[in-house]
């Protein structure tokens, strides 16, 4: 990985960007909704990395994306966003990011709050800039392997979530486990309502860098309500391991929506379905979102209670 260069604001950014975003609006024919500038090199005066982010917003996630592979955009993933489809285009003059998301996903109006807040507050525009500057010349960040691009992101953290309390975001989003705060909340979570009240260790905390294993972040704005644990198993099932609302923000439809981005993202991956053994307190939760009774052999044989009972939600039809 080359390292991260930082540069004075350029205003050929937007003209490139509405050279692309024409492109861009065209592959994407009849799945197309709106488009968007956004990210630093869309704040005029600010400094940027030399590579223009643009959101797509479709009408559905399962849309065709040949024609953007017909423009020598490379499709990546989602990264830590599960309702994210990525694509990059490199060149020798040209570097995107196109972010393709669903019509009315919170992480639009999250992106444009944020920028919005940057090209109107001078200070934080500049006191961004300063810390870009400030991690790109750290010597923990500034070097040539795989962790120094997270590095240089999550170090930008705290002060996008402040920007974003300031803006006022205040949707529910859930992410991939990615920041160290998302970790240490998943290990709170997991102590407070498993570990602690059944006096036991964790025993699954190798599931935190195993591929088959998703931990999932709820956040209300940026404050994060809730913690999910779900396994990938054989035969296009999934298991939910844990999954919590915290405190006062149970009762309020958090957990269902929780679950209903869970199912969507794991539809999206091809399960067709999620299974778990519920105790007898949660079974009127799982009941009221469509899970029924279906006896589930455990792939690791994970040790219930024995009167936990098999439930499951059929996301697909085989």
């Amino acid at each position: 990985m080359k390292n991260i260069e930082v540069l004075p604001y350029d205003p050929n950014w937007p003209k490139q960007y509405e050279s692309e975003a024409q492109k861009i609006k065209k592959a994407l024919a009849d799945d197309f909704v709106e488009i968007y500038h956004i990210g630093s090199t869309a704040v005029p005066g600010l400094a940027a990395k030399p590579k223009i982010d643009i959101i797509a917003e479709v009408e559905n996630l399962n849309f065709d994306h040949k024609n953007l592979l017909n423009l020598n955009y490379e499709y990546r993933g989602g990264f830590n966003l599960p309702l994210r489809k990525s694509f990059t285009y490199r060149s020798v003059n040209l570097s995107v990011n196109l972010h393709v998301f669903e019509q009315n996903d919170p992480e639009i109006e999250l992106n444009l709050l944020f920028r919005n807040y940057l090209r109107k507050n001078e200070a934080e525009k500049n006191l961004y800039a300063k810390l870009k500057y400030a991690l790109i010349e750290d010597e923990a960040s500034h070097t040539k392997n795989s962790s120094m691009y997270r590095g240089y992101t999550l170090g930008k953290q705290e002060l996008i979530q402040n920007i974003l309390e300031k803006s006022g975001f205040n949707r529910l989003r859930f992410v991939i486990c990615t920041h160290y705060t998302e970790w240490d909340a998943a290990k709170k979570y997991r102590n407070k309502y498993f570990v602690s009240p059944n006096n036991i260790e964790d025993s699954y905390t190798w599931t935190f860098d195993h591929e088959d294993h998703k931990h999932f972040i709820l956040y209300k704005g940026i404050e994060i309500i809730g913690y999910a644990h779900i396994q990938l198993c054989p035969k296009s099932r999934a298991a939910v391991r844990f999954i919590i609302i915290d405190g006062a923000k149970r009762r309020q439809g958090n957990g269902r929506q929780f679950m209903q981005l869970i199912e969507k993202w794991l539809k999206l991956q091809g399960y067709n379905s999620i299974h778990t053994k519920s105790s007898d307190e949660a079974l009127k939760f799982y009941e009221q979102i469509g899970y029924v009774c279906i006896p589930f052999n455990d792939p690791d044989g994970y040790k219930y209670r024995d009167d936990d009972i098999a439930i499951a939600k059929v996301l697909k039809q085989i």
